[in-house]
């Protein structure tokens, strides 16, 4: 058994995200949001590195050794599966191991509103889920993946990196395909998969213009495309894919998602009312014809406006998700109040007075 079995099995026993291995500190759980050191010795170069090398293949070391960061998945009959990031810094080598829950969420265990089905119901267009690094965003997309799996009778190929949840396929063909062990990029595996007829194609990340590019010609020529992006609102996201495009393509982007966006989910990770967990709050934006038609305009800014007025279609601001749950006493005042972008409706709300602002009373 790997050494570094009993830390994996500590940190998912104790309901934690990650693991995280350093050079000088002691093993590191991230529970609820915060980072907790376990109670172990500072961990050596050396004893960190043989660690860390029992779970790696031939080939993953070769990697390692010549400079290289590794993203890969490690699976275990003892501790379970886990995504694991493993870099070079400063002081030395350090590792990020992300728990992957043992089996596939569905949308309604993760309190996903009924819009996120109806987007699941179209054929072709583009899906986009958003947020930042650790908000759930692979956790949403295999929910989405699941439902299609078990609803509909597709051939579904997804490209990960790397794979964290394992598919099974039910009433859908599931292919699941890694970059950097099936296909070389995201870019790749997309021109691949576009001659592996698809009915839906889910591009873990959307990271460069090619492939942005790409995803746009799937989506466009009748598959339904699922893909993230590192940004926490509508509008920044469709703001980035338009920016990501050279000059002469940028009206071509704004045509292209006004014709065939079908939403766009932008979540965080909020600390649940009693502590002991987070909960995922969602800005939803639906492209409805009158939000098609200010992106065609490029009066992206004033989307936000209809996404406030836009409950009818499924659609809410991250600040009206927020509030909802804070009404229901579902989620902690303080981190909705960090979350908030308009502050001030949430700061009657605030139990720690150091977060809000200071107030000068000097008189000259």
């Amino acid at each position: 058994m790997p050494r570094i079995n009993a830390f994996l099995k500590l940190g998912r026993e104790q309901g934690c995200s990650d693991i995280h291995l350093a050079v000088g500190s002691p093993p590191m759980i991230r529970l609820h949001g915060d980072l907790i050191p376990i109670k172990y010795r500072e961990l050596s170069a050396d004893e960190l590195e043989s660690l860390l090398l029992e779970i790696l293949t031939e080939e993953q070391k070769e990697q390692f050794n010549a400079g290289q960061d590794l993203d890969f998945s490690y699976d275990d009959p003892e501790v379970g599966r886990f995504r694991v990031n493993l870099f070079r810094k400063v002081t030395g080598i350090g590792a990020t191991m992300r728990v992957i829950a043992p089996t596939i969420p569905k949308l309604s265990d993760l309190n996903l509103p009924p819009v996120v089905e109806e987007f699941l119901q179209h054929n072709q267009g583009i899906i986009l889920v958003t947020g930042a690094t650790g908000t759930g965003k692979t956790t949403t997309l295999a929910a989405m993946i699941d439902w299609l799996n078990r609803n509909r009778k597709f051939n579904i190929i997804t490209l990960e990196d790397p794979i964290e949840y394992v598919h099974k396929s039910q009433q859908s063909l599931v292919v699941q395909r890694e970059v950097g062990t099936h296909v070389e990029s995201f870019a790749e595996g997309l021109r691949s998969a576009l001659r592996e007829d698809p009915d839906v194609i889910l591009v873990g990340e959307l990271r460069d213009p090619v492939t942005i590019s790409m995803a746009m010609t799937a989506a466009e020529t009748g598959h339904l495309v699922l893909g993230t992006l590192h940004t926490t609102s509508a509008v920044k996201t469709l703001d980035r894919i338009i920016d990501a495009m050279p000059a002469e393509q940028k009206a071509q982007a704004a045509i292209f998602l006004a014709q065939h966006l079908r939403g766009v989910i932008s979540q965080k990770l909020v600390r649940t009312a009693d502590g002991r967990g987070r909960r995922a709050m969602l800005e939803i934006m639906v492209n409805t014809p009158a939000i098609a038609h200010l992106i065609l305009g490029r009066k992206i800014f004033q989307i936000p406006s209809l996404l406030q007025t836009g409950r009818e279609q499924g659609m809410q601001l991250m600040d009206q998700a927020l509030m909802d749950a804070l009404k229901a006493k579902e989620i902690d005042p303080d981190d909705a109040y960090i979350h908030a972008t308009d502050k001030k409706q949430f700061q009657r709300f605030v139990t720690n007075p150091d977060l809000l602002p200071q107030v000068n009373l000097a008189v000259s």
